[in-house]
């Protein structure tokens, strides 16, 4: 390949590509513009109003496809954090995610970005969330495991009856594990957990969040920024030995009409899901199904597990509320520097209607 010319190199991205039991987490290590101090929220908000590009080149075609999630290593400004990162997805910008948070430490040990200490090493970084402590399992040179301290998870609603156009009246909890969920019962609605039905998972899925957001919208105790259920998650009985349940996830990939049958969709979340393993937790804990300390493993679409537990109650913004600690393995699938030319047409990428909204 030619060397690229300095106006090239202006404008690349230098990213490490993870998947966290299955789910892909680009992690961006180098090109990232100067962010205004603050915390990493602020950064966040930021990057939303100001580099939104980055986002969308990253992610949608042809640098990026729609089961895809992207981070950035920032610094931050916390004493107390190692490192800070931002979460980027089809149709925004999470607070927290755990299996992009796996994929962000995996990457930082195995390329060198932080000392690796073998057997384990500890760290703290910084979400727009707020601060994860972070204990990794390490030997030769390699990740074997992930177990981080979630934000605090808690429960908004139990059990509310959403009228959800197509579907019927479907009850949902809606519960924050860094991001807010409507969660509802797959079993109830006859619908089988498989990846082989990714496209019926994620359709429903996107009519129970959107109808949800309409009917019973959410917000933050300590942030009434952070709104929501902008995500939405089916539970039902496990398949593996061992397992508590199954769980599927659906990311939003665009704005849902309802008079548009074909925007009702998204993309299947192909890990067990770390935000939706602590808001599942925090549900359980609040009907008194889950108690401090016990082992929850969570299956997913693909078969992989997190292994979550409550590591104790506490409140937030005086909500009951409980802190999960949640546990996984990604795996390194390559690097790559991803190039955007001056006379490219489709500098922030596109989608198409075939497999995009």
């Amino acid at each position: 390949m030619a060397a690229l010319s300095s106006a090239d190199r202006s404008r690349v991205l230098t990213a490490i590509d993870v998947h966290a039991e299955g789910e892909p987490g680009r992690v961006i290590i180098d090109g990232m513009p100067d962010i205004p101090a603050g915390s990493m929220l602020e950064k966040m908000r930021w990057l939303e109003s100001n580099a939104d590009h980055i986002r969308l080149q990253m992610l949608r075609e042809p640098r990026g496809y729609p089961g895809l999630c992207c981070n950035a290593l920032i610094p931050s400004d916390n004493p107390t954090a190692d490192a800070g990162f931002v979460v980027m997805e089809q149709t925004e910008y999470p607070p927290m995610s755990g299996s992009n948070t796996i994929c962000v430490v995996t990457a930082l040990l195995e390329a060198g970005l932080l000392p690796m200490r073998e057997p384990t090493t500890e760290l703290t970084l910084e979400a727009p969330a707020g601060l994860i402590n972070v204990r990794a399992e390490c030997a030769d040179g390699k990740v074997n495991s992930v177990a981080f301290q979630n934000v605090p998870a808690f429960v908004s609603h139990l059990d509310v009856p959403i009228e959800v156009p197509i579907v019927g009246t479907v009850s949902v909890d809606i519960a924050w594990g860094g991001m807010f969920y409507a969660i509802a019962d797959a079993d109830e609605l006859d619908i089988e957990l498989s990846a082989a039905n990714g496209a019926e998972i994620a359709r429903v899925c996107e009519l129970i969040r959107a109808a949800t957001i309409e009917q019973k919208p959410v917000a933050h105790p300590l942030d009434s920024s952070i709104t929501g259920p902008t995500i939405a998650q089916l539970s039902a009985a496990p398949k593996i030995p061992g397992a508590s349940w199954r769980t599927a996830v659906t990311v939003s990939t665009g704005e849902l009409e309802w008079d548009r049958p074909e925007t009702w969709t998204g993309a299947l979340d192909r890990c067990p899901c770390g935000t939706g393993t602590s808001a599942k937790m925090a549900v359980l804990h609040a009907r008194g199904q889950l108690g401090v300390g016990e082992a929850f493993i969570h299956e997913g679409p693909l078969g992989t597990t997190f292994e979550g537990r409550i590591v104790e109650d506490t409140t937030i913004g005086g909500i009951t509320a409980i802190v999960p600690e949640i546990r996984g393995q990604g795996w390194i699938t390559g690097i790559g520097e991803y190039i955007v030319h001056e006379t490219d047409p489709f500098p922030s990428g596109y989608t198409i209607g075939d497999i995009w909204p």
